[in-house]
């Protein structure tokens, strides 16, 4: 009778911790998305800050250097030019053969894709930075685009997870990926059936992870 009732003991306390460990799963990675998203918050703020400070306190010789540019190429030497100083950026040789970005769905990035960056930067914190000429000669529309990693190397590497972006303009504006689109449209795209891209906006207005 002892021994039965062990058994029954036994395999109830068991039952407690497997359910336990449930209910603890859910919350492990709601966490640790939430870490991601307050992460990201930060980082923009911060560029938001850091950017404005680089149009405000930058040689007007230089600022007046990158609004003649015509060349794509040019006005990238020139904003990593202005970039460096104030992001803390170096740059990272042979990153592709460590670092693969998906999007938020799982599907990987292809180098031909929009969101695609041939050149990545390491800053101190440990990002990766990858940075992209978008070819636009209108003052109006972003010239560069960022993409920011604030995992670093380690993993997901995913859009929307621990990689957000956000574009650039000539005059030192910044707005986060995503950007002007409606809500309905960054909800479906910031999910697991979604690129992820433009959760770069869709957490900043308060938006929540969706699987």
């Amino acid at each position: 009778m002892k021994k039965r009732f062990w058994k029954i003991e036994y395999s109830y306390t068991l039952l407690v911790i497997f359910a336990v460990l449930l209910f603890m799963l859910p919350t492990s990675f709601s966490s640790k998305n939430a870490r991601y998203i307050s992460r990201w918050n930060e980082v923009y703020n911060k560029l938001d800050y850091l950017f404005t400070a680089m149009s405000a306190q930058a040689d007007s010789d230089i600022v007046l250097g990158l609004k003649k540019t015509k060349t794509p190429e040019t006005r990238e030497i020139i904003m990593m030019h202005l970039a460096k100083t104030y992001l803390e950026l170096d740059e990272v040789k042979n990153i592709h053969k460590r670092y693969s970005p998906s999007y938020m769905n799982g599907i990987k990035v292809n180098p031909k894709d929009e969101y695609a960056f041939e050149s990545y930067y390491v800053h101190s914190s440990g990002a990766i930075v990858g940075l992209k000429d978008l070819e636009n000669n209108d003052d109006r529309s972003p010239g560069l685009v960022m993409s920011v990693d604030v995992n670093g190397i380690k993993g997901p590497n995913a859009w929307g997870k621990d990689i957000y972006g956000i574009n650039i303009f000539q005059d030192g504006k910044i707005t986060p990926l995503g950007y002007g689109k409606s809500v309905e449209f960054l909800k479906k795209d910031c999910s697991s059936q979604g690129s992820g891209v433009s959760c770069s906006h869709y957490y900043r207005i308060g938006g929540n992870f969706n699987e």
